[in-house]
């Protein structure tokens, strides 16, 4: 029965992401999915990066991280920097425009969340908050 509860369960949370995903999809002004829009805000959090190490830190293919960057950059939301000692060296930058796009982002996702956890009351928040933190303390223990 723990079994077919949780496939229930899995299935349960991937029909509430792609519920969120379209919402948020339909919303955001930009033709971005998660993965530019997670490139977005570790260059906002960090600074300039090279693409090898967004693409390690975020856990992307170099392939799709060059991808990535070249859509950000056609976007006008990223830029690349050249070192000036070693041309070699690129780093990829966010820009303004970036950084309003991602305060797009994070303002949509912000709402849909809000939307999602708006049909559940207070005790049940804070229940489904330690099941979350729960799960977290779970992946946390077995990656160690």
């Amino acid at each position: 029965m723990k079994e077919t509860s949780i496939f229930k369960l899995i299935h349960r949370i991937e029909q509430m992401n792609n519920a969120n995903i379209i919402r948020f999809t339909k919303a955001f002004p930009y033709p971005l999915g998660i993965s530019p829009i997670l490139v977005l805000s570790e260059l906002h959090a960090k600074g300039p990066q090279k693409q090898a190490e967004l693409a390690g830190t975020l856990g992307y293919t170099k392939g799709a991280m060059t991808s990535i960057a070249e859509k950000l950059v056609k976007l006008g939301l990223a830029e690349r920097l050249y070192d000036p000692s070693d041309r070699r060296i690129i780093r990829l930058q966010i820009t303004d425009e970036g950084e309003k796009a991602l305060a797009k982002a994070q303002s949509i996702g912000q709402e849909v969340f809000m939307q999602l956890f708006d049909v559940l009351n207070d005790e049940e928040i804070a229940q489904y908050l330690l099941i979350q933190e729960k799960l977290v303390q779970g992946i946390q223990d077995k990656s160690l």
